[in-house]
């Protein structure tokens, strides 16, 4: 389990590779799934004014928790908002008012924040195989990984530049390579004139309250699917994703802080925030840092970097939307290699587990969805039933977790 470090021990070259860890996670984040977020608040008829809103709060949220959480526990503790549950707002809010919306996001809220105090999740996820989870992990970012080469296709130069530099950077600088392939792919892009930035203003965010109102129709219809679509498809696999890079945090106190801040959030618009997986994985993983000890800074990095595009509202969300889709997936998908690598030689690893976690990879990687939940519920399940029934037992393991008072008496001690 990683150490902790305290900041006045990092240099500055130490802070390089987390930091823009950090950023490609928020632009990977803001550029591929935020539209869900855009989509839903047209659905509502929200104004510009509740759209910015919605986007203030969520961001600042994000940031704060993660930045928060980071700090303290000494871990890459990245949040995110829950995109699953954005993309479900999209149908579920043409048929709820707003503001029972904002009650059934507070009261999805408040049942996260007794889900931690109750420490149930964390003896869940204790009992998931290092292998299983490993596999779950590389099946959810595969499709990230071939969508690296996919925009070939559409995109050959640009996606063909930014794999070949990437290869070259692998080779000679591979602590940089990240680095690299982001500062190369935006320089062609803007000598394209491909990012237009010329009309770019930037316009600070004003929050706007709704008054919540409370509801059965909106308790059923938005509180309880927005609960359990965030727990099994952004906690879940969130929480796995650092269990497999030896990161030993309780869940906990993240589900706790999550969900208090989801909740003085959510008048604002919020809808979610939570633990971050894919997003997660980009600042988990050795191209965050050779040193696991010195990853806790993407996850700072993330943080500040959100709560920047929040107290600018629209205006930089928009800038990540605008860069071209082939540029976000082949980033994200060269960003992740390592990871997916590194995952599938973890989940192959164990021969006694090895047939479950294969199993696991690609029921994972086959995105099934059944009953509005998403594939890395019903591929942790599907994995977790034939590792049952290939070993005559449910996996029993122990793990253990740091909780984050024990973390900050650690830092307090200077180790």
């Amino acid at each position: 389990m990683p150490s902790l470090v305290s900041p006045s021990s990092l240099r500055l070259r130490d802070l390089f590779p987390p930091v823009i860890a950090g950023l490609i996670s928020v632009i990977v984040n803001y550029g591929g799934t935020f539209i869900l977020v855009f989509q839903a608040a047209k659905v509502a008829g929200l104004s510009p004014e509740l759209t910015a809103s919605w986007v203030w709060s969520i961001s600042i949220g994000v940031g704060v928790t993660g930045l928060f959480l980071s700090w303290l526990s000494r871990e890459p503790i990245i949040t995110a908002w829950s995109t699953p549950a954005a993309a479900f707002l999209v149908v579920a809010l043409s048929a709820t008012p707003y503001a029972e919306a904002v009650g059934a996001y507070m009261i999805s809220a408040a049942a996260f924040v007794l889900l931690g105090l109750s420490g149930f999740f964390e003896k869940v996820i204790r009992l998931v195989p290092p292998g299983i989870a490993a596999a779950m992990l590389a099946g959810i970012l595969l499709q990230f990984g071939i969508g690296a080469f996919g925009g070939m296709s559409l995109d050959p130069v640009l996606v063909g530049l930014l794999i070949a530099a990437y290869g070259v950077l692998k080779r000679f600088t591979a602590r940089y390579a990240v680095v690299g392939i982001l500062a190369l792919g935006l320089a062609f892009l803007l000598l394209q004139g491909r990012v237009d930035l010329s009309s770019l203003s930037l316009q600070l965010a004003a929050p706007v309250f709704t008054a919540p109102q409370f509801s059965l129709n909106a308790l059923l219809s938005v509180a309880l699917p927005l609960f359990l679509i965030t727990l099994t498809g952004q906690y879940m696999p969130g929480m796995l994703v650092l269990r497999n890079d030896g990161f030993k945090t309780s869940a906990n106190p993240i589900l706790t802080v999550t969900g208090l801040g989801s909740l003085l959030m959510a008048p604002f618009g919020s809808h979610a925030f939570n633990v971050a997986a894919i997003t997660a994985a980009i600042c988990t993983g050795k191209e965050a840092s050779q040193d696991p000890h010195k990853r806790w800074v993407a996850g700072v990095a993330a943080g500040v970097f959100y709560i920047l595009v929040g107290v600018f509202g629209v205006t930089l969300a928009a800038v990540f939307m605008a860069l071209p889709a082939a540029f976000i997936t082949t980033l994200a998908g060269l960003a992740l290699l390592g990871t997916i690598g590194a995952s599938l030689a973890n989940a192959m690893a164990d021969v006694a587990s090895r047939e479950a976690s294969l199993i696991t990879f690609l029921a994972c990687a086959a995105n099934i969805t059944l009953l509005g939940i998403g594939g890395a519920f019903w591929g942790l399940l599907i994995g977790l039933a034939a590792y049952a029934l290939l070993n005559g037992r449910l996996p029993r393991r122990s793990v253990q977790v740091t909780p984050v008072s024990e973390a900050v008496a650690t830092v307090k001690q200077g180790t």
